[in-house]
């Protein structure tokens, strides 16, 4: 689907990342998105209204008094007439005015006013990214439905190293062009009205006493990527999710487990459903008794567990039976020969599509970016690396087409 004639609110914060704003300006404009673009006052001090103006071709909106834009409630009108609110970079202090509803300027007014989907690029110093008060702010705003694309790892301007740098403007293009055609399927269509999904996602938990357990590194966000995309489909969704950090998409219902047993039990619980995606990496083994006491150091040998296999979700809910799913979909984290390791997944499991995904790759577990192969009966379809919000849209497309 197109995005010509799209057009987009630009909140353009303060920060050394600012300059960015004006390739990303520059790239949406090749890619047929209008720009109407608001520069805050601290974004000022970096990059220029005449420079942020020339490339967007609109005038650059600063002052939440303009007598001649507010006269007109300017910024009523700038918040709702654009497809898409985009903060970028988005600041701590334009993170936590939006979390908190608070606007004493026309960037902070706007994110309040408008009806409009909201994506935000966030750019900060490391330990501002990484301080509670941020992080929460986060978490709010995600709570909300607002899309977050970054920031990335790397060097900061203050020499510091970790999370806190603006994506790049390609990436971030590319979480726009996402957001919109996600909110012109909301509004021309919803092919998924009416039909019921199920979703797994994030690790399981599987206790050896109160305090250890057998785990692994999985996010979850693929899951919940997938989760929102199908939501934002038609579907009615049922999210059946191990322990992450992650807030409950907007209109999804979560069921929260920990174990394997406990998914498995869930996920019968909400059948039937026309499709089922089960991401979650679920524990292959689980301790046969745990024990109810924490496990002391005896000696030096360390204690024996004895471990016996989980049930096989995927394979459980695949298999005939009058509540099978009409479309069971398995993921296949592998490393090395991915495909033909999915393939004999595919054919064990009884599912109808198998997506591959190479954990191998560096940033894929725990980070943004995936790269998949979506394999069935017909072949395989290998898909460029992309963001897992991407990929989940590009997956629900595809159960849609299925269902329909």
């Amino acid at each position: 689907m197109g995005t010509d004639g799209r057009r987009i609110l630009l909140i353009v914060g303060g920060g050394v990342a600012a300059y960015k704003a004006l390739e990303l300006v520059r790239l949406l404009a090749k890619r047929g998105v209008a720009v109407t673009p608001i520069l805050t006052r601290a974004g000022a001090e970096f990059v220029t209204a005449l420079s942020l103006g020339s490339l967007a071709g609109e005038v650059v909106r600063q002052d939440l008094f303009s007598l001649t834009a507010e006269a007109e409630m300017g910024h009523i009108e700038l918040s709702r007439s654009a497809d898409l609110v985009v903060a970028a970079p988005a600041t701590a202090d334009l993170m936590a005015k939006a979390a908190g509803g608070l606007c004493d300027d026309l960037a902070s007014t706007a994110l309040l006013a408008t009806d409009k989907p909201v994506l935000m690029a966030p750019a900060m110093n490391v330990r501002m990214w990484l301080h509670p008060a941020t992080q929460a702010n986060l978490h709010t705003l995600q709570a909300r439905g607002v899309r977050f694309v970054g920031p990335d790892d790397g060097e900061m301007a203050c020499g510091e190293f970790g999370p806190g740098r603006l994506a790049e403007p390609e990436a971030i293009v590319e979480a726009i062009l996402d957001a919109l055609e996600a909110g012109l399927a909301a509004s021309a269509s919803r092919p998924l009205q009416g039909k019921r999904a199920l979703v797994t996602a994030g690790p399981t938990l599987e206790p050896l006493d109160p305090v250890r357990v057998l785990t692994n590194r999985s996010s979850g966000k693929q899951g919940y990527a997938i989760a929102r995309a199908l939501a934002d489909l038609g579907a009615e969704v049922t999210l059946v999710s191990g322990p992450t950090s992650l807030a409950a998409p907007a209109g999804v219902r979560r069921v929260q487990i920990e174990t394997a047993v406990q998914m498995l039990d869930a996920c019968k619980a909400a059948l039937p459903a026309d499709a089922a995606v089960f991401v979650a990496a679920v524990a292959d083994w689980r301790h046969a008794t745990p024990t109810a006491a924490k496990l002391k150091k005896a000696g030096a040998a360390p204690p024996t567990l004895k471990l016996v296999e989980n049930p096989d979700i995927l394979a459980s809910l695949s298999a005939p039976g009058p509540n099978r799913p009409r479309l069971t979909v398995g993921f296949a984290a592998e490393t090395g020969d991915i495909e033909a390791k999915a393939r004999d997944k595919l054919k064990r499991k009884g599912c109808d599509w198998i997506v591959a995904n190479d954990v191998g790759e560096p940033g894929v577990v725990g980070g943004d970016d995936n790269t998949v192969i979506l394999i069935d009966s017909q072949g395989a379809d290998p898909w460029p690396r992309a963001t897992k919000t991407a990929v989940a849209r590009r997956i629900a497309r595809r159960i849609a087409e299925a269902l329909a």
